[in-house]
Order: structure tokens, then C-alpha cells, then sequence
């Protein structure tokens, strides 16, 4: 649904964006990572057709962008990292205007725009835009992108001003959308966010797609380098006693509970040292590097 080849994008002989190759499926919910200043905006705005590339391409649902760009308009959505609206204008007076854009009738727009503005908690609301707060403008930018009824949605930081309730019915709202078969694509910094909806991730690093798959995938990645040690967890009924194995490099206690960094996977010989001290053991398990881990040890490289 969406792909680059070699996309290139250079801004007064610096290189924002250098030969990225990147394929997102239908469907797909996709977390685009890195750091400020790594490109993903720039990428954005390439795919979205609001820039051209220098050299290489972008499609998206198999049509070139920079060559057809009003034809992919037509078929997505984007909400940027800072939406704006026309502030004298009410939620459903701006919607009406952007929905014109795309031909739909009186009666479409009305029944769409309704539509929306329950979805995203904003119907009866009378004021002005210029009066919202930043949550509720971004709201009102998630029921604008949405207005098209797109196959792919474009999102640039779309929680970063919504307060706890607000993330999770952009969860709820997003997985939704993946369900109907949309593609979203989803750049973001705040890592949580992104390990809560995405299904895979990629992670730019001064214009270059240092790593893509799944959280478990990119983990395995690291693998080569990281693989030495493993982190197990155990949790236990009673006061954790000292635990001597070979294996255990180091250890982090917090009374019933502990990290253990070990060479190798040795919760065999540690449940069985546990149990001969008439221990119950509630919790031992492999910890998975999580996201935040994965993130800074391919950004540290």
C-alpha cells in the first residue's frame, strides 16, 4: 500500500532523507521512529505529496506521488504535528469546508461530518475553533483526515496533546480503523503509544532506515551483539532468599522480587533451588527487550 524506493530528499545540500526503502502493507498499523531532526517529517510530506522528492520515488496504493499527487489526496488522510483550523469557524462549519474539496454532496457532508464529530467526542459542541484547547483541536484533526473516508492514514505525533481519556479512544479509534482494512502510518516519539497500537515499527536515523518488523523481529535484530545476557523476573509468595548460581551476572532486588542479567536462560536450575527452600514461586519469566530498550541500542550504534 504504501512504498519507497530510494527516496531522497536534500534541503540546500543537507541530506534530509537518504535512500529509504520501505514497504507498509494493507492494513498494516506502522510506527514510524526516531529522533528530532531524523526525517520522518520530510518523509511525510514526500508521501502525502505536499513536497517532491529529490531522487526516488514514493506510491501509495500503487500510484506515484510526486507524478499524480491529486489523485493520492483523494485517497488519503493526514493529520499533522500541528493542526490548524480556521478559528472563526465552528467543528462542523471547518469540516463542511475541507469535505467540499472532495465533491461530496450537501447530504453526504452533513451525514459524514455527523458522523465524525460523535466519533471523536466533539458533537454538540457549539464554540469556535479559535476557543479550543490543543486536545480538542487535535480531535477535530483526526475527524478532518478522516473526512474522505481514506484507505491510508497519515498521523504526525497524533496523541501529543490529548489528555489520558483521549489517548485511549485514539487506540480504540485507530485499531478500528486497521480492522476496516486501512493502512495508518503513525510517527511518533512517544514510544508507549507506539507499542501500544503499532504492529510493526521502523526506526529512522539521520534520514536512513537503520531497522523494520515487528517489536519481536527488531529485538531479534539486536541479537548478534545483545544476545549475551538475558534478563529473567521472578516474583515470589515470600521474602526472595539469595540466590548463588553460576549463571547470574548480576541482580536487582526489590524484596520478593528480582532482575536477574544471567549468561544463559538458567530458570531451570533456579526454580529447582527455589523449591528446595520451600519457596512459591508466582512469577518467573524472560523478560523481551521492550521498546524504549530496542529503540536506544540501535540509536546508540
Amino acid at each position: 500500500m504504501i512504498q519507497t524506493e530510494n527516496l531522497t530528499k536534500i534541503y540546500n545540500g543537507n541530506t534530509a532523507v537518504d535512500g529509504l526503502n520501505l514497504t507498509v502493507g494493507e492494513g498494516e498499523i506502522f510506527g514510524f521512529l526516531g529522533p528530532n531532526g531524523a526525517g520522518k517529517s520530510t518523509t511525510i510530506l514526500m508521501l502525502t505529496g505536499m513536497i517532491e522528492p529529490t531522487t526516488g520515488r514514493c506510491l501509495v496504493d500503487g500510484i506515484e506521488v510526486a507524478k499524480d499527487p491529486l489523485a493520492v489526496k483523494k485517497i488519503i488522510g493526514y493529520l499533522p504535528e500541528d493542526v490548524g483550523f480556521y478559528g472563526n469557524l465552528t467543528a462542523e462549519q471547518n469540516l463542511d469546508y475541507f469535505a467540499r474539496f472532495y465533491g461530496m454532496s450537501a447530504g453526504e457532508r452533513k451525514a459524514r461530518i455527523a458522523e465524525l464529530l460523535g466519533l471523536v467526542h466533539l458533537d454538540g459542541v457549539t464554540q469556535k475553533a479559535g476557543e479550543y484547547s490543543r486536545g480538542m483541536k487535535q480531535r477535530l484533526g483526526l475527524a478532518q483526515a478522516l473526512i474522505n473516508d481514506p484507505k491510508v492514514l497519515f498521523l504526525d505525533e497524533p496523541t501529543a496533546n490529548l489528555d489520558p481519556e483521549g489517548v485511549r479512544e485514539y487506540r480504540d479509534l485507530i485499531i478500528a480503523l486497521a480492522g476496516e482494512g486501512k493502512t495508518i502510518f503513525v510517527s511518533s516519539h512517544i514510544l508507549s503509544e507506539v507499542r501500544a497500537v503499532c504492529r510493526t515499527i521502523g526506526l529512522l536515523v539521520e534520514g536512513k532506515l537503520v531497522t523494520k518488523g515487528t517489536l519481536g523481529d527488531v529485538a531479534r535484530m539486536l541479537a548478534p551483539s545483545d544476545s549475551s545476557t538475558i534478563r529473567i523476573v521472578i516474583e515470589t509468595v515470600e521474602q526472595l532468599p539469595d540466590l548463588d548460581d553460576p549463571g547470574i551476572i548480576a541482580i536487582e532486588r526489590s524484596g520478593n522480587r528480582a532482575v536477574i542479567r544471567a549468561a544463559t536462560d538458567i530458570r531451570d536450575r533456579l526454580s529447582a533451588l527455589l523449591l528446595e527452600q520451600g519457596m512459591h514461586i508466582r512469577e518467573m519469566r524472560v523478560e523481551e527487550p521492550g521498546i524504549e530498550d530496542v529503540f536506544m541500542a540501535i540509536y546508540r550504534r
